[in-house]
């Protein structure tokens, strides 16, 4: 007989993200035993943890940020020929990067917004050319490949900007305008959207503290939106059409920005999100219907029937 399938759970990692990660993968990890042999492995090295075995062995990756989202660990996992939950390395790679995803759901019709890429050292624009493209000195400065709003800085003004530019630390960044509006995520799962997440932060700012300090932020799911049906059809249509047009697999996070009814711009694609039972994308499956453990089942399950269907699961 085939050994049984095992659930393979890897939380940690390398990036700025770790600790969120490791809470990710321990919430993860609990529900996923109720319904699969499970282990939970911590990784600390940017490679492949030993002892994944292709036969039986069937990853569920809570890694946030560099290497866990950027499909590093992806490329690595198919290299050896494991399965896995979620976007594959391809699709990883696109999505951790907030101007190709945008590029690419544009030209699916999803609305974005103007932005100016560039890498420090080396490209560093002025704070006036970045107000002549982007036609306001209210600028938003991101890192233009990490997540969890780590590096995120909102100067208000010319000087503002042009100090904060020259605070930037080396990697790529992206400037973008600030939109003022009311902030939404999507989960998205097999490519059909959930239910529309909204966030109001106490601050005004949904930076790193806003996300992970209790009580800085409130959620409501559903959001209670303006013309509520056809607002929120019209945001769930918009996060799957970003979803297939970055080609993302399995399940993923949608976030936007509403400034009306008929005006809203997305943000970014969070393939692997935050995966603890308060966190935005569990918030976006109840909605639907699904309680943290049916919404693990359902991520997982596309990667089983893989396993399944694979050559190799003619075990003996």
């Amino acid at each position: 007989m085939p050994p049984p399938i095992r659930i393979t759970v890897l939380a940690g990692g390398v990036s700025s993200e770790r600790e969120v990660s490791l809470g990710s993968g321990a919430a993860s990890a609990a529900a996923l035993s109720q319904l699969w042999p499970t282990r939970l492995l911590d990784v600390t090295a940017a490679s492949l943890p030993p002892g994944l075995d292709p036969v039986r062995d069937i990853v569920f990756s809570t890694l946030h940020g560099t290497f866990g989202e950027d499909g590093g660990m992806q490329r690595l996992l198919d290299d050896a020929g494991i399965f896995y939950a979620g976007c594959d390395a391809a699709a990883s790679a696109l999505t951790m990067d907030k101007a190709a995803t945008k590029r690419a759901a544009s030209a699916a019709g999803v609305r974005v917004a103007a932005d100016v890429t560039f890498r420090v050292p080396g490209e560093l624009p002025t704070a006036e050319s970045l107000i002549a493209t982007l036609g306001t000195e209210n600028v938003v400065l991101k890192p233009n490949d990490q997540g969890s709003s780590v590096g995120l800085a909102l100067p208000e003004g010319r000087a503002a900007l042009a100090s904060a530019l020259l605070a930037l630390t080396p990697g790529s960044w992206l400037a973008e305008p600030r939109l003022t509006g009311r902030e939404l995520s999507v989960g998205v799962l097999n490519g059909s959207a959930l239910g529309v997440v909204e966030i109001r932060p106490r601050s005004g700012v949904y930076d790193f503290a806003s996300k992970y300090t209790k009580g800085a932020t409130e959620y409501f799911a559903p959001a209670p939106l303006p013309d509520e049906a056809t607002t929120t059809a019209a945001v769930r249509r918009a996060a799957e059409r970003a979803f297939e047009a970055c080609s993302c697999r399995d399940y993923a996070r949608v976030d936007f920005i509403l400034i009306s009814p008929a005006e809203f711009y997305l943000l970014e694609i969070n393939t692997l999100p935050g995966m603890k039972e308060t966190s935005l994308l569990p918030m976006s499956a109840r909605c639907a219907g699904l309680d943290f453990t049916g919404l693990v089942e359902k991520l997982v399950s596309p990667a089983v029937r893989r396993l399944m269907e694979s050559p190799i699961s003619q075990r003996s």
